[in-house]
């Protein structure tokens, strides 16, 4: 609850922030929301004032929620459940607002169950883990070990957004099945689709079944098979199948084949034989709003691809970040025109198999044994101490973000995007620390510094399919930097760390923002300007509000042309104690 009202309050949710005015009391600071007047209450409702009471925060909002909660002003009644805060601060919304805030409760409903069964079950895989993988996660080594730390990391709630461990629509069951936090093991289903249906780039892995190997040979020749989750399989795939006409002429295989595991992000699955093969495949669910569907839109197959072509184009001329600097192969892809009929095969880097590889998401997990993930790795690698392991992952992650920002280009690499590879090295000894990135096809380019420093070797636009990748400034590469690689990379993990004792909070923010200042130190004086103006001496930083365009207002409404790139504000931490 309280991570539900905290969010409401960053984003401004029925100006709880700008409408809202701050009291002092015996107890502090409380936050007094009057109705708004022009607002008719619906029959039966009673539009009051409300009363929040506040705490410090400082990471993304200055202000974070505390007990008691909300509380209505006029009978002082305890509102301490999601049903009764969100009914609460739906009547002040704008009546055609309403039905958002409906979906948002439902959500709200179901993540707590998930959390519940999450708590019931944590024991159980922790234990699975340790018995396959053995008690310390610091010698869990190579692709398949890295799916453990997907399961630890599926454990964790998300950094800003409250609900992220719900998943629209999915029972229990489905979850135990499916869902990385099981860390369960299934067979996909395949559908056989007409050649001339489907758009294919790339040479589709060895793995790949014909239509003959899934017990449909007389269509060896007309047809190619593409998997589908079992998740899809029913109702949502022959919805697919009537909206492209292809009801008719496509054939769904009777048996299930090959056997994977699911990744962090659910949808994505690596092959249980050869955990170097993943699979990202369309899921008729969401996850972070309700509007943030896991399913693929066939045009962001193509931006990954050439996202992928335009961050080797980089590489290539900054050899310093030659095998430091990794990136899964995503330029392979299949779709027959539908977000349900797609998929995209990624295929890891070899030699890993020696190496600790871990997403981002998984550092300050409980591992087996109940202490943090990132303490673990410490004490393996850097002499036990946390921080150290931090200030190296900072130190190389700003070294390249805004490298890529000097030529005008912004990831959306966030926690999940980035792994952590760690192993001794060649002669082994000291600490060898590389990052290993995935999924490029969301970036934001600004193209007159990206001709600038590419010349000739400048992508076209036309060979994106999403026009909001580009512009002709760095306002949204600049909010992208700051969103993604600033708060969810390095901020949430100085106040995370804080959080857990690790050390004091200002001491792990002034590393944050002397390994940044460092950074843009290095850089041209251009692109150096514009970070140093809008990040690090910003008196406010953009600020996501998932919860605002993914659940409760319409795009229509909250005007997200992007509901993942949809922002509001908040201070600026990095200048706390400057």
């Amino acid at each position: 609850m309280l991570r539900v009202l905290g969010a409401l309050l960053r984003e401004d949710v029925v100006g709880l922030r700008t409408r809202g005015a701050v009291v002092r009391r015996a107890d502090g600071p409380w936050l007094r929301l009057a109705a708004r007047r022009a607002v008719v209450p619906a029959q039966g409702e009673r539009s009051d004032a409300l009363l929040l009471a506040l705490a410090e925060d400082g990471f993304q909002s200055e202000y974070a929620a505390r007990l008691p909660y909300l509380v209505r002003e006029s009978d002082s009644a305890h509102l301490t459940d999601t049903d009764s805060v969100l009914a609460a601060l739906s009547a002040l919304a704008d009546p055609v607002d309403r039905p958002g805030f409906d979906a948002f409760a439902a959500e709200c409903r179901q993540t707590l169950a998930t959390m519940r069964l999450h708590a019931r079950v944590q024991p159980e895989v922790l234990g699975a883990l340790s018995a396959r993988h053995g008690t310390d996660p610091a010698r869990w080594s190579g692709l398949g070990s890295s799916l453990a730390y997907d399961t630890l990391a599926a454990h964790l709630d998300h950094p800003v957004y409250p609900t992220a461990r719900g998943r629209s629509g999915l029972s229990d069951a489905q979850l135990h099945a499916y869902a990385p936090e099981f860390h369960p093991t299934f067979a996909l289903r395949w559908i056989a689709l007409p050649k001339d249906a489907v758009t294919a780039r790339g040479g589709l892995p060895a793995f790949w079944p014909s239509p003959a190997d899934l017990g449909l040979p007389g269509l060896a020749q007309s047809h190619l098979a593409l998997p589908v989750h079992p998740l899809t399989a029913g109702e949502p795939l022959r919805e697919a199948l009537r909206a492209t006409g292809l009801d008719a002429d496509a054939v769904l295989a009777e048996d299930p084949y090959l056997n994977v595991v699911p990744t962090l992000s659910m949808r994505t699955v690596a092959l249980a034989d050869d955990p170097a093969a993943h699979l990202k495949l369309p899921l008729a669910t969401a996850t972070l709003g309700l509007r943030n569907r896991r399913t693929i839109k066939p045009g962001t197959l193509v931006d990954g691809a050439a996202g992928q072509r335009l961050i080797e184009t980089v590489l290539d001329r900054e050899p310093r970040f030659r095998g430091v600097i990794l990136h899964a192969d995503e330029s392979t892809y299949a779709h027959a025109g539908h977000e349900l009929l797609a998929v995209l095969p990624r295929t890891y880097p070899a030699g890993l198999d020696d190496c600790v590889v871990l997403p981002m998401a998984a550092l300050l997990s409980r591992a087996p044994g109940d202490r943090l993930v990132i303490d673990h790795l410490a004490a393996r690698f850097h002499g036990g101490d946390p921080l150290a392991l931090l200030d190296a992952c900072l130190t190389l992650l700003f070294d390249w973000q805004t490298t890529l920002f000097s030529y005008g280009i912004a990831l959306e690499s966030h926690q999940q995007n980035i792994s952590l590879v760690l192993d001794e090295g060649a002669g082994g000894g000291r600490t060898r620390l590389r990052l290993l990135f995935k999924d490029n096809d969301g970036p934001r380019i600004n193209t007159v510094r990206l001709r600038q420093m590419l010349g000739e070797d400048a992508p076209d636009p036309c060979e994106f399919d999403d026009g909001r990748i580009f512009g002709e400034d760095d306002e949204a590469v600049t909010d992208l930097f700051t969103t993604i690689t600033l708060h969810l990379c390095a901020g949430a993990y100085a106040f995370g760390l804080a959080r857990h004792g690790r050390a004091p909070l200002d001491e792990l923010l002034a590393l944050v923002r002397a390994r940044l200042a460092q950074a843009v130190a290095r850089m041209d004086p251009g692109p150096g300007a514009v970070l140093r103006k809008h990040v690090l001496d910003a008196g406010q930083l953009p600020v996501k509000a998932m919860v605002t365009a993914g659940s409760l207002l319409s795009k229509e409404r909250s005007g997200a042309a992007d509901i993942n790139k949809h922002y509001t504000s908040g201070p600026n931490y990095l200048l706390r104690g400057v």
